[in-house]
């Protein structure tokens, strides 16, 4: 449609409502920035046939670092999301913008990895249409102006947002939207790993991808199972809050990569490659070779921790799906208290003075009770944490956690039933 028809639509709000709610201040708040980016669009391109785009963050549910050793995750899409406005230019050139950020290009007539591009939109956009021609897609250049309403540092995956959201723009305007979801969150996990240069896994592009809540059994990552759960969260009487605690997200890669690292090795010495292939029973009878063979103590613990985390979730999935939302609240600070104690990703140990994550963690626990869960969110170590929050102590927990942690760090989110899609006007 035309810039006009477009605004129209907009200002009419109907099909804002199911990627935003029904709160009315809320639908403003998005009518207003959907015409902002319809202008910026005009302004930057000219009036062409447009299509729009959003693509969810997501949140991790259940499985803390249980992905990379092929575990199962629970995980939802949230209504903090990525916009796009896009036309086909007929050109081999994306020219894509980005609120607050100049404008880039991409030239797709070179579409091999290039390592002056790892870490940079311009890797993962070559990355992601070079896999789509790769496996059969039409591919082409396009315009696209983009606002981000998933906050980087949030834990809610803006890049895996930004991936599937590509993706989905390359479908719809070149190949009729025939890309499925999951293989659309599988080409944005090659783009971020070999065009990027970031190792992954594919639990935050599958999440937002797919949209809902979803559960994803990794056990064969070439073909990962994916089931959607049939669960209201909005009849919990509880809201989904996540806190940025901020921190110091610099030196943190090697307290990331020791995860994996650890619980791969400990995999090994048992004659497999991880831990998946590995039962929670062999892991404990093979703690005292294993600490003879010079495996430490803590790869022993994250072991312990991915074994019973990785089979929590199948009884949260369990709870969710028989609507035993006291029994789920009880697994979530289960899991929480794993990554705590055994995981340990909620401090880094090369700064054990700076423990953000630590005292939400304690202020959640000071302000719930028995009455809500809470546990660390994402990677750890610095960053945000999860907690399910009933509607009577809202207010408070949120006025206690910005006390600490500043206004506004406080996100509170619902789990939205779509993914990277063609929003239809």
């Amino acid at each position: 449609m035309q810039i006009k028809e477009l605004k129209d639509a907009i200002a009419k709000g109907d099909a804002l409502r199911s990627l935003y709610g029904a709160d009315a201040s809320v639908i403003d708040t998005q009518k207003q920035r959907y015409a902002k980016l319809a202008d910026e669009f005009v302004n930057s391109y000219g009036d062409k046939e447009l299509s729009v785009f959003s693509s969810p963050g997501r949140t991790e549910i259940g499985g803390n670092h249980t992905d990379h050793n092929h575990g199962r995750v629970l995980a939802g899409a949230v209504n903090l999301d990525n916009v796009a406005i896009a036309s086909a230019n007929g050109t081999d050139v994306v020219r894509i913008l980005s609120s607050g950020y100049p404008q880039f290009e991409v030239n797709l007539s070179t579409l091999a990895p290039n390592k002056d591009e790892f870490y940079t939109s311009v890797g993962l956009v070559r990355g992601i249409c070079a896999r789509m021609k790769e496996l059969g897609f039409a591919i082409g250049g396009f315009d696209a102006v983009i606002n981000s309403g998933v906050p980087k540092g949030s834990g809610l995956s803006s890049s895996a947002s930004f991936e599937v959201l590509i993706g989905a723009i390359v479908s719809h305007l070149f190949n009729d939207g025939g890309l499925d979801p999951v293989l659309n969150a599988q080409i944005g996990q090659y783009a971020e790993n070999v065009f990027f240069g970031k190792p992954c896994g594919l639990m935050d592009q599958t999440a937002c991808s797919v949209g809902g809540l979803v559960t994803i059994d990794f056990a064969d990552p070439a073909t990962p199972i994916v089931k959607k759960v049939d669960f209201d969260f909005s009849k919990t009487g509880s809201a989904l809050v996540i806190t940025d605690t901020g921190g110091n997200h610099a030196d943190l890669n090697d307290e990331y990569a020791s995860l994996p690292s650890d619980m791969k090795g400990v995999a090994a010495k048992l004659g497999k490659t991880v831990l998946r292939e590995v039962s929670l029973d062999q892991v404990i009878d093979s703690i005292p070779e294993l600490r003879k063979d010079g495996v430490s103590d803590r790869a022993i613990l994250r072991a312990i921790h991915f074994e019973r985390d990785n089979e929590r979730v199948a009884e949260q999935v369990a709870d969710l799906e028989k609507g035993d939302f006291k029994s789920f609240l009880a697994k979530v600070c289960a899991s929480g208290q794993s990554s705590f104690m055994y995981n340990q990703n909620v401090y880094p140990v090369n700064n054990v003075a700076e423990q953000g994550l630590s005292v939400a963690l304690a202020l959640s626990d000071v302000v719930l009770g028995s009455e809500g869960a809470w546990r660390v969110h994402g990677g750890g170590f610095a960053g945000t944490i999860q907690a399910f929050v009933p509607y009577c102590l809202l207010d408070k927990y949120v006025d206690t956690l910005e006390h600490t942690f500043g206004k506004g760090k406080c996100h509170k989110l619902f789990i939205r039933p779509q993914g990277a899609i063609k929003v239809e006007f």
